[in-house]
């Protein structure tokens, strides 16, 4: 049920009760879901048409390669350390792209500068960051689409100081670039105001592309392309997944719109309001961070949404496949694998000599990952728990652009089915309201 020259294999039988057994879907309720659908699918096609919904022309892009390059060289100029300053959107899927060099893995073979991406605010691992590096060589790249978003204003303001503590003050123009929004009638934002007051090369952040949809834009390209990411593929990537939708295919036939689908109706049908993506692939740990934000925070309105889990394989088969197989049937299942069958360090065949690890004597790793992975979606299958299913055939920076374009599009079609708008958040304000209060009265 894909296409079969994307770069996945998105399998969902074992959704279906035909398959599996009561906790399945059935297949009208499917049909009916998928009907849902199609509107969405003309929506999003019309909106490519009229160009208003920028993220869906932000894969042809080709103009704004040649400025985040010049950016980037700039960052990388006598470089040993490079901090990416920003929070949520402005960050995980920059998190998502650097696993795929291995970074933030124990498979990490480190080349040029160190990255470092401190998303998370915390005052002791930002202490401890600032103090391991030589400020002299560290560069800093603040992202930060509203040019509001006080934590990496903090970070920016904070390493600012260790650097004027260091004696380095004279020359701060060249440790640091920004990335927000262009100015507005005329105004640039307090991010752009400070950053053009210090000198500092700035990139402009596309206006018309959320924080969370924004791995796709510059945001997500500048480091990319630090990390020594092929853009030109992630793109290439995007732009297959969203062909069939503006060729006007029918929802049956586009990959995002059976995702979609399926999520919905299995919790109308079946009561699945959590959806856990498990990945059997160490590098996909960040991607499954950036889908949780953008599921939560695109369709968590109105009472309405499930809640986004992530699990890695295989070592959360030890800590939460017991719940999912024994607990509540309150789940959607979406397991990714990638061809690891014949992969990593082989066992020697002597070991057939000792009878505890006989049967792993001339496997490699990636064998018994493979057999895990299998293994796990056929368990939850037979135990009447709906899974899909992304079998990878490499992945690299051509399939990561197609997953992430992927879940955009799934995102996006089931809030158009929800009836409420994926693009905003609402909800979280409050709370960014009240932590500006609380941190002015102290």
């Amino acid at each position: 049920m894909s296409r079969p020259n994307l770069p996945y294999e998105q399998l969902v039988d074992t959704c279906f009760e035909d398959k599996i057994g009561e906790g399945g879907l059935t297949r009208a309720a499917y049909e009916r879901a998928l009907e849902e659908a199609a509107p969405a699918l003309a929506w999003l096609k019309e909106a490519y048409e009229k160009k208003t919904l920028a993220l869906l022309r932000v894969p042809e892009r080709a103009d704004d390669i040649a400025p985040l390059r010049e950016v980037a060289a700039k960052l990388l100029d006598n470089t040993t350390d490079l901090f990416l300053f920003g929070i949520g959107g402005s960050s995980l899927g920059a998190q998502a792209l650097a696993q795929l060099t291995g970074w933030g893995t124990q498979a990490h073979l480190h080349k040029g500068p160190r990255i470092h991406i401190v998303d998370n605010l915390d005052p002791q691992t930002m202490q401890a960051a600032l103090a391991a590096t030589d400020l002299r060589t560290t560069r800093f790249l603040v992202v930060s689409k509203s040019g509001g978003t006080v934590e990496p204003s903090m970070q920016m303001l904070a390493a600012m100081t260790a650097i004027e503590k260091a004696g380095g003050g004279k020359y701060m123009k060249y440790h640091f670039a920004v990335l927000t929004e262009p100015a507005k009638d005329g105004k640039p934002n307090a991010l752009r105001t400070f950053a053009e007051k210090h000198g500092f090369p700035t990139l402009e952040h596309d206006p018309g592309v959320g924080g969370r949809y924004s791995v796709l834009t510059n945001v997500g390209m500048l480091p990319a392309h630090v990390f020594g990411l092929d853009v030109d593929a992630i793109r290439a990537g995007a732009r297959d997944v969203l062909a069939p939708v503006l060729a006007g295919k029918p929802a049956g036939e586009i990959a995002p719109a059976i995702g979609a689908a399926l999520s919905l109706a299995l919790q109308r049908e079946r009561g699945a309001n959590i959806c856990v993506l498990m990945a059997y692939a160490d590098r996909l740990e960040r991607f499954l961070a950036w889908h949780c934000q953008l599921w939560a925070e695109s369709l968590g309105k109105d009472g309405k949404g499930t809640t986004p889990v992530r699990a890695l394989g295989p070592v959360d088969q030890h800590s939460q496949l017991q719940l999912y197989l024994a607990g509540p049937r309150d789940k959607m299942f979406t397991v990714f694998s990638t061809e690891t069958a014949g992969e990593g360090p082989e066992i020697a065949e002597a070991f057939r000599d000792e009878p505890a690890f006989a049967s792993l004597a001339g496997h490699r790793i990636g064998d018994l990952v493979d057999a895990e992975a299998r293994a796990t979606v056929d368990t939850l299958a037979r135990n009447g728990r709906p899974v899909r299913r992304f079998r990878l055939k490499t992945l690299d920076e051509y399939t990561l652009g197609a997953l992430f374009m992927h879940f955009m599009l799934e995102t996006i079609i089931a809030g158009r089915m929800l009836g409420i708008d994926p693009f905003d958040q609402p909800a979280v304000e409050e709370g960014k309201i009240l932590a500006k209060k609380y941190l002015a009265e102290m």
